[in-house]
């Protein structure tokens, strides 16, 4: 079972590509943080501030895809990583 978890992940990975934005969010009880960087890890733009309501999501997407288009990215990765854990 191991085996075949990192086998898919090295799958994922090799899906990332110069073209790829990677969108991670840190989520907590309130106010969550998403950051986004390159394929090489380098940090693109500020951070979005969001919370967990429509307004708050609708905001994320916007940032994605507005982030995204100014970078010439045309994948979009998203993952999350739950505050506490």
């Amino acid at each position: 079972m191991k085996y075949k978890l990192k086998q898919k992940q090295n799958q994922r990975i090799t899906r990332i590509t110069d073209a790829t934005l990677v969108v991670g969010a840190d989520i907590a009880k309130k106010i969550h943080v998403a950051r986004a960087v390159d394929f090489r890890g380098i940090e693109l733009g500020k951070d979005c501030v969001f919370h967990n309501d429509q307004a708050g999501l609708t905001k994320l997407a916007t940032w994605m895809k507005e982030l995204g288009q100014t970078h010439s990215k045309t994948n979009i990765v998203f993952g999350i990583e739950p505050t506490g854990l």
